[in-house]
């Protein structure tokens, strides 16, 4: 197994571009996958891939976490191919399983309201909260953005390095700039970051993930709420006041517009609820 660990660790060091994000979650997979089968990895077949994704299914897995494991092998095995380190790729002919058109999870206004009202004690919690929901932003740009990348008179923050390695400009409301300045006005801590801890170090995915939780139950909200959920939250409530796709999708930082179509449905979806209670 040290001939793969050599391989993995070249395969991460040559694809520097991949995020912080994918990194954790291929290293994650591969690290599951030669456990799961204690063999070098030129010695694998499309069999043995196919067991283990049939393995994880039977633990219950579900479909669209399987495909991102099932991304990772292919990207690694792109890599051995490309570097000629194998003859043959196994993962090639290993088919990602169907994943339902499921709709994402959003809160509405009533449930957001609710959500914010919990934290109305906590300055920072309240301002990390308002800023998800009126920017869009992944919880690691939030988290990446210093007091330097914000820019007051324009209500504009600069995302240095979102999803891709890609930079864009997100806007902010009024509203969002008044929880931000009374949350800076409370901080002791000397820090870049706009939400520190208080090392001045900036704040931990898991940390954020665990008091948005805590919110979300104290307020009785049914549904699982994440920082994502607040992300999906700011594109539907775009899409159901008609925002035209490709703004919405310049603003999340989508690669391909099919991705910000999903929120059509979304808009969609909330219409007929609205309709369905008149009738």
């Amino acid at each position: 197994m040290e001939k793969t660990d050599e391989v993995i660790k070249s395969f991460f060091k040559d694809n520097k571009s991949f995020s912080y994000e994918t990194v954790k979650s291929y290293r994650i997979a591969l690290r599951q996958f030669f456990t799961f089968f204690q063999i070098n990895y030129d010695e694998v077949k499309a069999g043995n891939i196919r067991t283990w994704l049939a393995q994880l299914d039977e633990t219950g897995f579900k479909p669209r976490s399987i495909q991102l494991k099932l991304a990772a092998l292919k990207s690694f095995y792109n890599y051995c191919l490309e570097e000629c380190l194998i003859n043959k790729n196994p993962s090639i002919s290993v088919k990602s399983p169907k994943i339902e058109d499921s709709l994402p999870v959003y809160l509405n206004q009533y449930e957001l309201a609710k959500l914010m009202e919990e934290a109305k004690g906590f300055p920072r919690e309240r301002a990390i909260i308002e800023t998800l929901y009126a920017t869009g932003v992944r919880v690691s740009e939030l988290l990446n953005i210093r007091e330097v990348d914000i820019k007051w008179e324009t209500k504009l923050i600069w995302i240095r390095k979102g999803k891709g390695c890609k930079e864009r400009y997100v806007l902010f409301t009024t509203e969002c700039a008044e929880r931000l300045k009374a949350y800076l006005a409370t901080r002791n801590e000397e820090s870049p970051y706009l939400f520190c801890n208080k090392r001045g170090k900036h704040l931990s995915q898991t940390w954020v993930q665990t008091v948005l939780k805590s919110y979300a139950h104290n307020a009785n909200l049914v549904s699982k709420v994440t920082p994502h959920t607040l992300r999906h939250t700011f594109a539907a409530h775009l899409a159901e006041k008609d925002m035209p796709h490709c703004y919405i999708q310049e603003l999340l930082g989508h690669a391909d517009i099919n991705t910000t179509r999903i929120y059509t449905k979304l808009s969609a979806a909330a219409r007929k609820k609205r309709y369905d209670r008149y009738q």
